[in-house]
This record gives structure tokens, sequence and C-alpha cells, in this order.
């Protein structure tokens, strides 16, 4: 069993920040610190795409260009929880933004989305300008 859970999300003005949390629950992340963790963001009308991921041990992280730098991931094995701090906010980061698990072994991060999975129900995240 697989159970993601996102929250933070909410109305903020451009220049803003939020931090998104991911909980994960079930017997799958029992061992929690052996799986990457990602975020993916999905806008109206647009295809889901990845944002950032983190590796099993915290160590190693990955971001696409547009959110390098205002955006930063991290990890708390023993709250089995995952979070997105996402700074100056800009209108264009408007989307639901999702966590999932990549269960597999792999010796560099994947930023493709069908190497996740446990997918949760998404948190919203707006940003006017």
């Amino acid at each position: 069993q697989v159970q993601l859970v996102e929250s933070g999300g909410g109305l903020v003005q451009a220049g803003g920040s939020l931090r998104l949390s991911c909980a994960a629950s079930g017997r799958t992340f029992r061992n929690f610190s052996s799986y990457t963790m990602g975020w993916f963001r999905q806008a109206p009308g647009k295809e889901r795409e990845f944002v950032a991921a983190i590796s099993g041990s915290g160590g190693n992280t990955q971001y696409r260009d547009s959110v390098a730098g205002r955006f930063a991931i991290s990890r708390d094995s023993a709250k089995n929880t995952v979070y997105l701090q996402m700074n100056s906010l800009k209108p264009e980061d408007t989307a639901v933004y999702y966590c999932a698990a990549d269960f597999t072994y792999r010796t560099r991060i994947a930023s493709y989305e069908r190497a996740y999975e446990g997918w949760g129900q998404g948190t919203q995240v707006t940003v006017s300008s």
C-alpha cells in the first residue's frame, strides 16, 4: 500500500513563498530513506512536468531549470515527509503540485514521470501577479 498526501498549497502574490509537504505512509514506505522522492506540477491545459527530486539519502537533488535557485527540496526521514520550499514565486508557477516516489534503484535521479508512482491527490498553488 502506498499513500502520499500533499499539503501546503494556497494563493500567494508574485514574489512570495510557500512550503509544500508530502507525507508518505503505508507498508512500502517502511524504508522511506531508500527511495527517491519527486515533485511534479500540472498547469491547466498542460502536461504534468518535473519540478524537483531528492535521493533517498538526501545527498543528491535535481531541479528543472526554471525553478533552480528559487525552490529547494528536502526530506525528513524520521517523519516520512518530503518538502518543497518555493521562494520568489512567479505566476507561471501556478499549478497543481504532486509528489511521487521512485522505487527503482538508479544511478541517476530520474526526471521523467513514468519513473514515479504512488501519486498523491495534489495541492493547488496559485500565484497572482
